[in-house]
């Protein structure tokens, strides 16, 4: 089983008190595996419906941001890969 993978680039190298930081996390696991169910119905006289999809993740992954300050940083963006966190410095 891998680990799960991780980088995290800041907008800017310096801030001053009161600007805004953002922290794009880029992340993954290969090891995490998507599911896919198809469903499809039939009657009794052999018809059938189309099919319906539907997806689901097998081991999820969770971002946890901490910095030094002990600041909160606020989620503003997370697509399952890139996740995009705010702060006020």
């Amino acid at each position: 089983m891998a680990a799960p993978t991780v980088t995290a680039t800041l907008d800017r190298a310096t801030y001053k008190p009161g600007d805004t930081a953002l922290l794009t996390v880029r992340y993954g696991d290969p090891d995490t595996k998507p599911l896919t169910i198809t469903v499809t119905v039939t009657d009794l006289e052999g018809n059938t419906s189309a099919p319906a999809t539907v997806t689901a993740v097998i081991d999820p992954l969770t971002v946890a941001v901490v910095d030094s300050a002990g600041k909160a940083w606020t989620r503003v963006s997370d697509s399952g890969s890139v996740a995009v966190y705010s702060r006020v410095m």
